[in-house]
């Protein structure tokens, strides 16, 4: 059964105080989020592990045997920590996230947050926007930073918005010569599109857009990555679409001119609601 320690730890801790605030305080977490990993740990054992009532809590048989169980690996891990902590904040950030939004957006973030926080381990792992909610999901990450709209996010997450931004068409102007500029999306298909692969959330956004407008859109290239998308564009490869904060005035690639404007897009900074919060990701949504 894949159940995340982090549920066990908030159960630990609700079990030993027989109290959801004073867990609550323990853990640096909301009563409510408490509240809720108790519920998603209950429903996956498919156990009621507390008696409620309106002035105390109780331990149900059940909840007795797990707590004997968890109760060793937890101290365990506690007594490590400890071990490993002192009065500066400790721990590991977990973070996932897309190698574009890595190196033109969270790169300055992390950077901050290491200067604040030294000692604590940033753990970043890269995948797809789509990707990144499946690990979410599992609780492999404690936060993930991905683009919007983004067809796998569920109904149990917390959305930040950090950024608006507009994806643009780029290309070497010495590699094409435009007969009609602003171009519209049908001039565009007469000229090699280079795009990300199918299973990313800017490919869905892509064709769906184009989709509007009663084209089908036939990408000569899809990659996984914006960057090698873009280093094809500078040796005229084709034309790429790329995120308008990842282009810098110098470089050799210029967006074209567009009468069809593709629709603004976000970066969004998502919780799981179905657990806790670690205190070093509190940190880090404090720079936002």
């Amino acid at each position: 059964m894949d159940i995340n320690l982090e549920l066990y730890k908030v159960f630990y801790y609700v079990a030993t105080t027989l109290s959801f605030s004073e867990a609550s305080r323990q853990l640096f977490i909301s009563q409510s989020a408490v509240s809720q990993s108790v519920k998603t740990l209950e429903k996956k054992l498919g156990h009621t592990l507390f008696i409620r009532s309106t002035k105390k809590v109780f331990l149900t048989p059940e909840g007795e045997l797990l707590l004997r169980h968890v109760k060793p690996a937890i101290q365990m891990l506690d007594e490590g920590e400890s071990l490993l902590s002192g009065d500066t904040l400790k721990g590991q950030l977990r973070i996932g996230a897309s190698d574009t939004i890595c190196r033109y957006f969270l790169i300055e973030y992390f950077r901050k947050f290491h200067q604040a926080y030294p000692d604590v381990r940033v753990k970043v792992t890269n995948s797809t926007s789509i990707g990144c909610v499946e690990l979410l999901e599992k609780g492999q990450v404690d936060l993930i930073v991905c683009n919007s709209p983004n067809s796998r996010l569920g109904t149990h997450t917390r959305v930040q918005i950090l950024k608006d931004f507009h994806d643009i068409f780029v290309a070497d102007p010495n590699c094409f010569a435009f007969r009609h500029l602003p171009c519209s999306f049908s001039d565009l298909m007469q000229y090699p599109i280079l795009m990300l692969s199918s299973k990313s959330t800017t490919s869905e956004y892509l064709y769906h857009t184009f989709a509007l407008h009663d084209l089908k859109l036939l990408p000569e290239v899809e990659l996984n990555s914006n960057d090698l998308l873009m280093d094809l564009a500078r040796i005229g490869l084709g034309i790429a679409c790329i995120p308008d904060y990842m282009l810098s005035p110098a470089d050799s690639l210029k967006p074209i001119p567009m009468t069809e404007v593709l629709p603004s897009r976000q970066l969004i900074m998502v919780q799981n609601d179905n657990l806790p919060v670690s205190q070093a990701a509190e940190r880090f949504l404090e720079l936002f």
